[in-house]
């Protein structure tokens, strides 16, 4: 069987490093610069023969965004031009770009790809800018390419100022009592190691355009901190001064392909 070749960024990031587990006769070829840089980014596809690539690079936390929009704004949208730019130029046969579920806003029902709205967030923003380059600047050559918009994701490896890793530095305090404040929201967790595994799947199936990533099933944040009291023997109390939140996918067009069984288990799929 003849070795693919894929160049991925973002490797060393939590989704990245669990890609690169997934061989399946895959030689993975990451890229370690500044994805800002056009020259490294040139350098990088002049020295490499790529099958596809996976464009999973990105500035993610929230807050971190928020702090220094204009770094973020370069990063995920201008870091992203640079990427496919240089597609363009080449004979790809796929092209995998990592979104968000911050492209879209609040909605109690489950959100489909159709669904139009104002961005959630300023990294939503600045997902979508891309999202859009991608699309027009594709259009233009007939690149395959699929935009997945991935929904809420967890792993002890992720950086502090991630939500699920902030909520357990809260807890995993000196204090007795711990009060949470604002979590009355669902969201949608997929585990790492599903999402890895679908997005080999779709480069596989060569799957063309948008999809939603996640599970379809809604964690209530406040569960996910009685699993954490529970674990670190600490009794916790909640203060809400916000209407609950929702933002849960629509995957039925993920269901219509890919018949492999999700992860259901809270704990597994965010811990």
């Amino acid at each position: 069987m003849q070795k693919l070749y894929i160049g991925i960024t973002g490797a060393r990031g939590v989704l990245g490093k669990q890609i690169l587990k997934t061989k399946n006769n895959i030689r993975y070829i990451p890229y370690t610069g500044d994805i800002r840089s056009k020259n490294k980014i040139r350098k990088w596809f002049r020295e490499n023969y790529f099958d596809a690539i996976f464009h999973l690079a990105a500035i993610v936390p929230i807050k971190e965004v928020n702090h220094n929009k204009l770094k973020a704004l370069k990063v995920n949208y201008e870091g992203t031009k640079n990427i496919v730019d240089e597609v363009a130029k080449y004979n790809i046969k796929w092209f995998f770009f990592s979104s968000t579920s911050h492209v879209y806003s609040y909605n109690k029902k489950k959100i489909s790809e159709k669904f139009k709205s104002k961005t959630l967030s300023y990294y939503g923003y600045t997902k979508k800018l891309a999202e859009n380059y991608i699309i027009k600047k594709f259009k233009k050559k007939d690149t395959p390419y699929c935009i997945g918009r991935i929904f809420s994701i967890s792993n002890v490896d992720q950086k502090k100022n991630f939500l699920i890793p902030d909520l357990k530095k809260k807890i995993d305090s000196r204090k007795k009592i711990i009060l949470l404040k604002n979590l009355n929201h669902f969201r949608d967790f997929i585990s790492i190691n599903d999402l890895a595994k679908i997005i080999v799947f779709l480069y596989k199936k060569k799957f063309k355009g948008i999809i939603n990533l996640g599970t379809g099933n809604a964690i209530h944040l406040k569960k996910i901190a009685k699993v954490l009291a529970k674990k670190y023997k600490k009794k916790i109390k909640f203060h809400d001064n916000m209407k609950p939140t929702y933002l849960i996918a629509d995957i039925s067009k993920l269901k219509n392909i890919y018949k492999f069984k999700l992860l259901k288990n809270i704990e597994r799929r965010i811990f």
